[in-house]
């Protein structure tokens, strides 16, 4: 399976003497707080839209066979590979590793150093490999192999060093007829390139990272080269080519980048599993995460400043430190010992002060009786969510909640024992609301609220319904009432079209919490917003 890459730090404070503990509190902690590392675990930036379908047999077949053998091109943020381990990551290996994960499938990805996308790609197509990442289709290499569909898109851009000027603007394909142009090898923007620009002012370079034509941009050896816009935006703080500059994107060229699969009938079987996944894919955190070449270059300078501020403050102190010798070493070590006790009180208080922000801010989002969301967290979660809606247009539902006579609770055995209800109340909530996307919350009283996004109208509905039975299932005793045990009455409001506010639907969803009271309680009511 894909394994997980770990950056580790060495403490930075290991060689300095005691009379620097003080100082490397100050140093270090520049270093350390910053993030080096945001290792996620394997697929997590990708999530489904709907749920794949797949059967017990089909998944015995992918967990029989044997490891997918996985090249890969050096495409960041679709595919990066760390020069120190051979490993990869990206968006392509997230997704990869996503679906491997569901259907059991074990790969292996090959190391692939110093091979080109030609090479590579001739790998899968000879059956020496079964599968290659990214990757644009073409005739040709259609006839012996296999797509997916598309987990990412880009567009090809026009790169040249920053200051150059053409002789006429390029607007389009046809105008880099008059320059010297370079491409990689084995692309599938190859052959446009070789039909438009004549042979003699065309470079194919056979390069596995593109330092090659850049290198030879930087060198003018060439005036332009044809690159991917987004790898090379990656690579540019990457490799810090800040000479260089895309100074026109190729739109009527639009790229879908793709898994290729060996033509052989079980790696078609696990194209086609591919398929399904990807048709319902979302792979927009994926993309966040790995279309990070600026924050990683921040970071390279952030660290690079902290070592040159490390050093001279190091050479600061060890001055401070012979002249503090010079005059008293009795007062070096009090004043030593009074400055890592000064220094480890100012950490003591600085820890105490995030935890209590910490705490602060939990309550800040937290009904405290029942530990459910509070009314101002479900507030700001019904906006997100239901601007989000009108953007996708996918289905929000929403359960208004009430228990029933819960006056006669208090009034007959005491509030202490309806505090015990609500929390009962909000157990059983969150044992039936259960998805990462959901929001169960104490929205005031003995009133509870069930924030649902892409959730259809039935579902909604037989949320409720789960929920009504699960607290009536308790038989928490209400003598007054009748029947003379605790019960729910629920709304629910499921938004599936139009352009209903979120206020219009929290007004539905209490309308229909108060017909199902009007109706003789204990029992859901509900309505479907279309207009």
């Amino acid at each position: 399976m894909g394994k997980r890459q770990h950056l580790k730090s060495a403490p930075c404070w290991l060689w300095l003497p005691r009379w620097a503990q003080g100082l490397r509190l100050v140093l270090c902690a520049a270093v350390l707080a910053s993030p080096l590392a945001r290792a996620a675990a394997c697929g997590d930036q990708v999530r489904l839209t709907e749920p794949v379908p797949v059967s017990a047999e089909e998944l015995a077949e992918f967990r029989a066979m044997a490891p997918l053998r996985v090249l890969s091109a050096d495409a960041p943020p679709m595919a990066r590979q760390d020069k120190a381990t051979g490993g990869y990551s990206g968006i392509g290996v997230d997704v990869l590793c996503f679906i491997a994960n569901r259907i059991g499938l074990r790969y292996e990805m090959l190391d692939g150093r110093g091979q080109s996308v030609t090479e590579k790609i001739q790998q899968v197509q000879d059956g020496d490999a079964d599968a290659f990442m990214p990757l644009t289709d073409h005739s040709e290499r259609v006839l012996r192999g296999v797509f997916t569909l598309p987990f990412y898109e880009s567009h090809y851009a026009v790169i040249a060093r920053k200051g150059w000027r053409p002789q006429a603007p390029i607007r389009g394909l046809a105008d880099l007829a008059p320059y010297r142009v370079g491409v990689i090898k084995g692309v599938a923007f190859e052959p446009v390139l070789k039909r438009l620009v004549p042979a003699a002012q065309l470079t194919v370079y056979d390069d596995t990272s593109g330092e090659r034509i850049f290198q030879a941009l930087r060198n003018d050896r060439i005036d332009v080269a044809v690159y991917s816009k987004n790898v090379f935006s990656e690579k540019r703080y990457q490799h810090e080519y800040f000479d260089l500059e895309a100074i026109h994107t190729l739109d009527e060229a639009p790229r879908a980048y793709r898994f290729y699969f060996n033509a052989s009938l079980n790696n078609q079987r696990v194209a086609a599993m591919f398929d399904r996944y990807l048709a319902v894919m979302d792979v927009s955190g994926a993309v966040a995460e790995h279309e990070d070449g600026e924050r990683q270059f921040i970071e390279r300078y952030a660290a690079e400043r902290n070592r040159h501020l490390f050093v001279q403050a190091g050479g600061v102190a060890a001055l401070l430190l012979a002249l503090v010798l010079l005059v008293s070493l009795y007062r070096y070590r009090r004043l030593a010992l009074l400055l890592a006790a000064s220094n480890q009180h100012i950490l003591q208080q600085q820890q105490a002060l995030q935890a209590a922000n910490h705490e602060l801010e939990m309550l800040s989002q937290t009904d405290g009786l029942t530990g459910l969301a509070n009314r101002r967290q479900f507030d700001h979660a019904l906006q997100r969510e239901h601007a989000r809606r009108q953007r996708t247009g996918a289905p929000l539902s929403l359960l208004m909640v009430d228990l029933d006579h819960f006056k006669y609770v208090n009034d007959h055995y005491g509030h202490a024992i309806g505090d015990d209800y609500l929390r009962a109340v909000a157990r059983v909530l969150k044992s039936s609301v259960t998805r990462a996307t959901d929001l169960a919350a104490r929205y005031g009283g003995e009133e509870f609220v069930c924030l649902l996004p892409e959730t259809a109208p039935a579902d909604a509905q037989m949320l409720a319904e789960r929920i009504r039975q699960g607290v009536s299932a308790m038989a928490l005793p209400n003598e007054l009432a009748s029947p003379q045990h605790l019960t729910l009455s629920i709304g629910v409001a499921s938004l599936l079209s139009g352009q209903a506010s979120a206020a219009q639907l929290l007004a539905q969803a209490d309308e229909q919490l108060y017909a199902a009271k009007h109706a003789g309680r204990d029992r859901v009511h509900a309505v479907v917003l279309r207009e």
